[in-house]
């Protein structure tokens, strides 16, 4: 067993091969991963998406074969829009996936997906192909988060940190961006104005020390929504986030970058 992939709805990913150390990411469904090594409970994984590594509850792993791997990488997918969706397993069990999730070995005709021998039948909202409004349809699944809760790590409307909501809103539009805000700000065309930004672009933020700590989506102008203490939308302009309800700046400007061409 050196490959997997999630069937579950969410898959916590952590720093150390310990229940009680920091997840780093989660693994939404029907996202596969290489498994690079393993330790009595646990697996440490990179996952195909994106090249993040970390540990996972063996628990928790579904093992596929190589070929199946390669299949995946290869196939169509649908990436799932709607915050969740039921979708019945059989006439006893049903399974919930939430925004993001990957579709594999996607059959459009039929609105039907496979892992390995299951078939399963998509009820909810899809990408699928080429997306012809990109911003718009950023913007509105941005909007679908509003009031999640902040979790380091989180990748899922239950739970959400900065970056990982980037990425998520990104990925259904058929946008790769990286894990993390740091390597995030590397992706896309740097802004010279707040003015130019249009629905869609990214900020990112800095520290002291001058690190990447902070990204969001420009809505609006001077209209930020982002990820902090929950997905929320604050002013914002050449000198940072201004927080509408502390009435202060939270967040120092680094850079803005446009990322849908």
């Amino acid at each position: 067993m050196n490959f997997g992939i999630s069937t579950l709805s969410l898959i916590p990913v952590r720093k150390e091969p310990s229940e009680k150390s920091e997840m780093v990411t989660q693994i939404l469904f029907g996202e596969h991963y290489e498994i690079l090594e393993y330790m009595v409970g646990w697996c440490h994984v990179r996952l195909a998406y994106d090249d993040y590594e970390g540990w996972v509850d063996q628990k928790m792993i579904t093992p596929i074969s190589q070929r199946t791997y390669s299949k995946l990488i290869n196939s169509p997918t649908a990436i799932s829009t709607d915050i969740f969706t039921i979708i019945p397993v059989n006439s006893e069990q049903n399974l919930m996936i939430v925004s993001g999730s990957t579709l594999p070995v996607w059959r459009p005709y039929k609105k039907e997906f496979k892992v390995e021998k299951e078939i399963y039948h998509m009820p909810g909202n899809y990408t699928y192909g080429p997306v012809k409004d990109k911003r718009d349809l950023v913007i509105r699944q941005a909007l679908k988060y509003f009031n999640a809760p902040y979790l380091w790590g989180g990748r899922s409307p239950f739970g959400i940190d900065c970056s990982g909501f980037t990425q998520t809103i990104f990925k259904t539009a058929g946008i790769y961006l990286p894990r993390n805000a740091s390597k995030q700000v590397l992706e896309g065309t740097a802004l010279s104005f707040v003015e130019e930004a249009e629905p869609g672009d990214l900020a990112f933020f800095d520290n002291e020390e001058g690190e990447i700590v902070h990204t969001g989506i420009i809505w609006k102008r001077n209209k930020i929504i982002h990820a902090s203490g929950k997905v929320r939308i604050d002013n914002v302009d050449q000198f940072g986030i201004f927080n509408v309800d502390l009435k202060r700046y939270t967040h120092k400007m680094r850079v803005m970058k446009k990322t849908i061409m």
